[in-house]
């Protein structure tokens, strides 16, 4: 009985508006119900409104065939495929540009931020305004400065830039080298008509998304390779020097290992605004998931169901890059606890 009063008067305390934990708990339940309430009479409001224009709801318009071209695609399509394979496609043209821009950007912003960290004044300086021109200098323009100089500048075809041997870059875009792994046979790209033929050819959109998103994102992966470096104490400069390590040898095996453990979080932040800003692609007409949902948007009138797709996907990518990369930081916490 002394048990069961001791837990009564001690409920009857917290049940109490004195208490002050008992008023932040009531605070929070209506701040629930009141966003609760909130977010069903929107969903109630949207529903009757879209019911009095006599327009459908649901996803049952992906299983219809989309009937518009795509000029670009990783996956097989064809205008008589649904939109849900249209929209895949999207969605895989977002993927590969975010994939090799992170891969670009990180080899870039390493150079750049070795670079901004030498002892030659000039090649610092000129890393320094690098890192600043590309960082303030909004992605949009950027993104309208490269497609505008591939697409307008560049000459044509016949007069098409040599890049590098095999390497052609002219208005239609860039030409490689390729590898047809059915036939196990290498494709060099050739000039005929007016026209190159063999290889394969990125496209003026790709290489100026590209070019945008390496470039900029490139520019802060850079200051995070600097601060991470300048984290680490002097003492491993002076420790390495001592073991009769080069420069060089201090700074791959002893220096850049411990500041990895530093740059790591930062850089998921870069890799994930990098894949969103990926959606800036629809300004200049690359077939990315965000231009193929609009298109959908347009054709069907499914409005609210087109962009919760693209909510759904670019969380979905954001999350498996933030659980791939605090993976990898996990592994590196262990490997630098042994």
């Amino acid at each position: 009985m002394a048990v069961s009063s001791f837990r009564f008067n001690s409920l009857k305390g917290f049940v109490s508006w004195h208490n002050v934990r008992f008023r932040a708990l009531v605070y929070q339940v209506l701040l629930v119900a009141g966003l609760a309430l909130a977010c069903a009479y929107l969903v109630v409001t949207t529903l009757n409104n879209l019911e009095a224009r006599n327009v459908a709801t649901g996803f049952g318009f992906l299983d219809h065939e989309a009937g518009f071209a795509i000029s670009e695609s990783l996956l097989a399509y064809r205008p008589a495929d649904t939109y849900a394979r249209a929209i895949w496609v999207g969605l895989a043209n977002t993927l590969k540009v975010a994939a090799i821009g992170a891969v670009l950007a990180t080899i870039l912003g390493l150079l750049v931020g070795l670079a901004r960290l030498a002892v030659n004044p000039l090649l610092s300086w000129l890393a320094r305004t690098y890192i600043e021109v590309m960082r303030n200098v909004p992605l949009l323009l950027q993104l309208f400065f490269w497609y505008a100089l591939i697409t307008e500048a560049a000459p044509g075809p016949r007069q098409a830039i040599a890049v590098l041997p095999g390497m052609f870059l002219s208005n239609r875009g860039l030409v490689l080298p390729s590898f047809d792994f059915n036939t196990l046979s290498f494709s060099v790209p050739a000039l005929q008509g007016f026209n190159f033929v063999g290889g394969i050819t990125v496209s003026p959109e790709f290489l100026a998304l590209l070019l945008g998103l390496v470039l900029y994102t490139s520019a802060f992966v850079a200051e995070i390779v600097r601060s991470g470096i300048q984290a680490v104490g002097k003492g491993q400069w002076a420790a390495g020097r001592a073991l009769g390590l080069s420069e060089r040898q201090v700074l791959r095996q002893v220096v850049l290992p411990q500041a990895l453990r530093i740059m790591v979080p930062p850089m998921t932040s870069q890799y994930l605004n990098l894949t969103k800003n990926s959606s800036l692609a629809v300004a200049i007409g690359y077939p990315d998931i965000v231009s193929i949902v609009n298109t959908t948007i347009n054709q069907t009138g499914q409005a609210i169901e087109g962009v919760l797709i693209i909510m759904a996907a670019y969380l979905s990518v954001s999350v498996s890059i933030s659980v791939l990369m605090n993976m990898y930081n996990r592994r590196l916490a262990r490997v630098a606890g042994r």
